[in-house]
């Protein structure tokens, strides 16, 4: 049970811990959930304190989501493989965990997938933030916080992410096969036709991967910066273009390097090659 504490409009949690939102206006009651039908966004949320994770999970399912909350890495990561077709659109993480830390794990998730992450700290120094976005979250916040604040930058990571949905599928594939090439996801390793294997830089490999998960659909630029972003100092349209152009040299061989990735003239750029997962 959630109870107040005083006028601050903080909230405790039943071992008394310290608030980490907002004001009780903000209290949503049952009458007021949006119960859709059509598929909302699944949030986990990783966190080792009980009270704590099922104050954010309740918050978060109060307010429309669907919420899985999990105690650490491990957890997290099975429930990432085993959703069936439910595919897990944005994790809360905080650093100090059992086993491997926050950090180690946002890093972890980096290496396949472009989930976004929300960083969920007590330790709000600049420093950690630094290093938490450096590690590849997409936003840092620090405790205590409103839960206004929390829910406004869910939102917001929700609707920049736009297409970027990974369905659980993608933690689990260990190839991608297109046009003879074979891409092996987890040890991020490319094999041209002829079974050589084609090297490729980190951001090379960040950008191919997304292009294998959503092929013969364009990605605009901005979507691409956003993706590539702890891969490339300041990115810009350029940067992008450069990088786009790298990769369509070595993925060319004998044929028309514009073939396998097209240019979307004034949007982005498109897959164009069928790509079936094994």
């Amino acid at each position: 049970m959630v109870s107040r504490n005083g006028d601050d409009g903080r909230f405790l949690t039943p071992s008394g811990a310290a608030a980490v939102w907002g004001s009780p206006e903000d209290t949503v009651s049952d009458d007021q959930v949006d119960f859709r039908a059509e598929p909302v966004p699944h949030i986990i949320v990783v966190e080792d304190d009980p009270p704590l994770r099922a104050l954010l999970t309740r918050l978060l399912i109060e307010n429309g989501y669907e919420a899985t909350g999990v105690g650490d890495g491990e957890e997290m990561f099975r429930i990432m493989a085993d959703r069936g077709s439910s595919p897990i659109d944005l994790i809360l993480l905080d650093i100090m965990l059992p086993g491997e830390s926050g950090l180690i794990l946002c890093n972890r998730i980096r290496e396949y997938s472009k989930v976004p992450i929300i960083i969920v700290s007590a330790r709000g120094l600049e420093a950690d933030r630094v290093a938490g976005l450096d590690t590849g979250a997409d936003d840092y916040i620090a405790k205590p916080f409103s839960r206004s604040e929390l829910l406004a930058r869910v939102r917001a990571l929700l609707r920049r992410a736009g297409e970027s949905r990974i369905p659980p599928e993608a933690f689990s594939v260990t190839r991608l096969d297109f046009a003879g090439w074979s891409y092996f996801p987890k040890r991020r390793e490319l094999l041209a036709p002829s079974k050589a294997e084609v090297s490729l830089t980190a951001a090379e490999h960040d950008l191919l991967q997304t292009l294998l998960r959503h092929p013969q659909r364009t990605i605009g630029r901005e979507r691409l910066i956003e993706l590539v972003r702890h891969r490339i100092g300041n990115p810009s349209d350029r940067s992008i273009d450069v990088l786009v152009s790298r990769l369509r040299r070595k993925l060319s061989g004998n044929r028309n390097k514009n073939a396998l990735i097209r240019t979307i003239r004034g949007v982005g750029y498109m897959f164009a090659a069928d790509v079936t997962g094994s």
